[in-house]
């Protein structure tokens, strides 16, 4: 029997990465363990070191990049439900955490994320799964959750860039335009532009080509022909495609499917 609770997140482990990752957030929270190498990671237009045995946590909506130097990491995706679920189980409160500390040096944290990450790769009893994942998150949230929000939405909060970016996500496959978006937001296109990255800390051509990526990869996790699925999301060529996923995500589309590395949880 498979976790509810793990249904649909992604899992990547990956073995040896060079190279630069473009701007980027994610609507999950970012949860990694660097096993060796080094990663200059940029978080909120912060720049910080991550070495062996640190754990790497970025809250949803955060943007960050950064930079690889042969680095061995796991990373997860949990989703708000999951950690405001387990912050409720532990405060008896329903409020999301938030983790002001971006990379983690402790050990304790680092051996018990990857006895979770462990269990999950080898497909271990849902019990023991389970275990190690409430052991690990719990540790993390009593430990290093600094303040707390109220459950709801990425930019739920924000009426303007909440409905430009579900206009953005129903037509991401079309060849969307600047002129477009600011009409459909009643803004000119110079504050349309300023009033989005000032939400959320990126332009409106990269979020948009952050969205195409990320659908292209829960394309390819539903084993879609990636011959199909470049024009099926937005991408003029396969080129295009290819360098746009590797600039976000450090690796080329063809890997997930190659690679016994990249992991979807499914409860069926």
């Amino acid at each position: 029997m498979k976790l509810e609770s793990l249904n649909q997140i992604f899992f990547e482990n990956i073995q040896n990465s060079n190279g630069q990752f473009s701007k980027h957030f994610h609507n999950t929270y970012t949860i990694g363990l660097t096993h060796d190498g080094i990663f200059k990671s940029i978080n909120q237009n912060k720049a910080t070191l991550t070495y062996k045995n640190a754990t790497r946590v970025i809250n949803p909506g955060e943007v960050h990049c950064g930079n690889s130097n042969s680095w061995k990491y796991t990373n997860f995706y949990p989703t708000v439900k999951l950690i405001t679920d387990i912050y409720e189980q532990i405060f008896f409160e329903r409020k999301t955490p938030v983790f002001v500390k971006h990379i983690i040096e402790d050990l304790t944290l680092y051996k018990l994320l990857f006895k979770f990450f462990v269990s999950a790769y080898e497909n271990k009893d849902s019990i023991e799964i389970e275990t190690y994942l409430i052991e690990a998150l719990s540790y993390l949230i009593k430990k290093y959750a600094d303040k707390t929000k109220s459950f709801e939405p990425l930019f739920n909060d924000k009426k303007i860039i909440k409905h430009t970016i579900e206009y953005i996500n129903d037509s991401i496959e079309t060849n969307l335009s600047l002129e477009e978006l600011a009409l459909n937001s009643n803004l000119s296109k110079y504050h349309y532009i300023r009033t989005f990255k000032n939400s959320t800390g990126i332009t409106p051509h990269q979020y948009i080509m952050m969205q195409r990526v990320q659908k292209a990869k829960e394309l390819i996790l539903k084993n879609v022909n990636l011959n199909e699925i470049a024009s099926s999301v937005g991408f003029s060529d396969q080129s295009h495609f290819i360098r746009t996923f590797k600039k976000i995500y450090g690796y080329v589309p063809s890997q997930i499917k190659e690679n016994s590395n990249f992991v979807l949880y499914k409860k069926n």
